[in-house]
């Protein structure tokens, strides 16, 4: 699995909407590989389970995550640095992956998404038998 960089940025002729056009967080990954398929860790502070949007299109991953911070109703905010972001990453996927059985799971603001190998390319043990 690679990072792929031009699923986040437009094609030259392509109108995208407003929400792909807007700025994104690259949210921090770790990646880790088993026998069994792919880990991918994403940490992704603030977003609700109704906010994420996970989707694999061919062999590309997508992950977004909508953040939208609650400003305080009574006064008058004065800065705010962050008042609403999205992040953003997109990954090219392996043929030896299965893309139909992902599964995701928040917890603590952190997002796990497993993927798991083809059954045909997992390593097996072969069984010796004595004639």
């Amino acid at each position: 699995m690679t990072e792929n960089k031009d699923a986040v940025t437009p094609k030259l002729g392509e109108v995208q909407p407003q929400r792909e056009r807007d700025p994104a967080l690259r949210p921090p990954v770790d990646i880790s590989e088993t026998s069994e398929g792919i880990t991918l860790r994403a940490d992704m502070p603030g977003v609700s389970r109704e906010g994420l949007n996970i989707r694999v299109d061919k062999d590309t991953l997508s992950i977004e995550g909508d953040l939208a911070v609650d400003m305080p109703e009574a006064g008058e905010v004065i800065h705010a640095d962050l008042r609403y972001a999205q992040y953003r990453r997109s990954f090219a996927l392996s043929g030896e992956l299965q893309t139909d059985s992902i599964e995701a799971r928040l917890k603590d603001g952190v997002l796990t998404v497993r993927i798991p190998k083809r059954v045909e390319v997992r390593p097996r043990k072969i069984e010796v038998r004595v004639d």
